[in-house]
């Protein structure tokens, strides 16, 4: 083991680093990774691509007193490695060894568990309203991919968030969730821009109409028309901002110098702020770069089963004979085996994101239209849905 990475063993390890470490450091743990998940299998280009972002996440937060939740947690191998579990990768997801996820009972430094998406903003707003009511300040802060970003209960959190709060939400883009990430959100992240001076003009204002005795308040109310026609004269409409959350990005997250930047300025904000960044799944090792769906979840050894490969020859079969034959996935086209039907079917395919009870009852919508919809979904998936199982199928 390296100079470097064998002394990290604590975030304060970390912050205690010079600046000038940190690249070789970065280096370092991308090859711990890839020695060990080929090894013992687990989830190896998410972690190699958000090595940058961790880093610099516990550089300016200070875990476990901010608390850090990782959405699914299959990018959190890096965070765990900076949390004294390092010596651990050799039993890692086997019984009674290292989680493959975040978990409670196994650090101080996991504030929820999550074996699951989409979870991770409904999560940390609980901890920062629980905090806010016992009137403690500190910060949380959410990574969340932005295939996560496909299922609603994300939306659903976002939409209850509080400007006030000191919450962070790490949206970590790189056009990958397992397959590449669909839909219009998706979309949406790869056009939004908003600039620093954008956001500086508006921290001025508001700080300087705060501290006018009297006037100040009715005057920084009557300001915000003001401020969203110059956001829509000069930039796109913001969804984040549009729900009155900040925004900064997007940034290059394998940057370590920006992304500390990005989150130091999130930080000094003290309210919820949105910061985007741009990712590469797979970063550092090639293979990975170039095929980042075959290295999201190593096999140990690669053995790679084919085990959809029969259903998939044989929806293949059915919808040569039969136009009203479609297949829906939620984001898991690949390991169900169904992107098959997709290259061959493309009109009769739809990969719905990580939205398994939407993609249950727009199933039961194409059936009662008179298709024939073929829904796989994990058995550990499906449990989202259970609701629109009984319900609408």
């Amino acid at each position: 083991m390296s100079e470097i990475l064998k002394n990290i063993n604590s975030p304060e390890d970390l912050r205690a680093l010079p600046d000038a470490d940190i690249p070789a450091l970065a280096e370092e743990i991308r090859g711990f990774l890839t020695e060990q998940v080929e090894r013992s299998g687990g989830h190896l280009a998410s972690n190699l691509g958000a090595v940058e972002l961790t880093l610099a996440i516990h550089r300016v937060f200070d875990s476990p007193r901010d608390r850090i939740i990782f959405d699914v947690g299959h990018q959190s191998y890096v965070h765990k490695i900076i949390t004294g579990r390092r010596d651990e990768f050799d039993h890692l997801r086997e019984p009674g060894g290292l989680s493959g996820f975040t978990s409670r009972r196994e650090s101080e430094h996991d504030p929820f568990g999550a074996g699951h998406s989409s979870t991770s903003v409904s999560a940390a707003l609980g901890f920062a309203e629980a905090d806010a009511l016992r009137g403690e300040r500190r910060h949380t802060v959410c990574v969340i991919g932005d295939g996560a970003c496909t299922g609603g209960m994300v939306h659903e959190a976002l939409n209850n968030c509080k400007p006030e709060l000191p919450m962070v939400i790490v949206i970590n883009e790189n056009g990958m969730s397992i397959s590449s990430t669909k839909g219009a959100f998706t979309s949406y992240l790869s056009r939004v821009r908003i600039s620093r001076g954008y956001r500086r003009w508006k921290r001025s204002t508001n700080a300087l109409l705060s501290k006018l005795p009297i006037i100040g308040r009715p005057l920084r109310a009557s300001m915000s028309w003001v401020k969203g026609l110059m956001k829509r004269a000069l930039y796109r409409d913001n969804y984040f901002e549009s729900l009155g959350l900040y925004y900064v990005g997007p940034i290059d997250g394998n940057d370590y110098e920006k992304t500390v930047h990005a989150l130091k300025e999130a930080k000094s904000i003290g309210g919820t702020v949105v910061v985007h960044l741009k990712t590469v799944k797979g970063k550092g090792y090639s293979p990975a770069e170039s095929a980042p769906a075959n290295y999201h979840n190593v096999s140990a050894g690669h053995r790679n089963g084919d085990f959809h490969s029969v259903a998939a020859e044989e929806l293949l079969r059915l919808g040569g004979r039969d136009d009203s034959v479609v297949a829906v996935t939620a984001a898991m086209g690949a390991g169900t085996g169904l992107e098959r039907f997709g290259e061959t079917y493309p009109d009769r395919y739809f990969d719905v994101g990580i939205a398994e009870p939407h993609a249950l009852t727009f199933s039961a919508g194409l059936a009662a239209a008179g298709m024939k919809p073929y829904a796989a979904i994990y058995s550990t998936f499906l449990q989202r849905a259970y609701d629109n199982l009984v319900h609408d199928v």
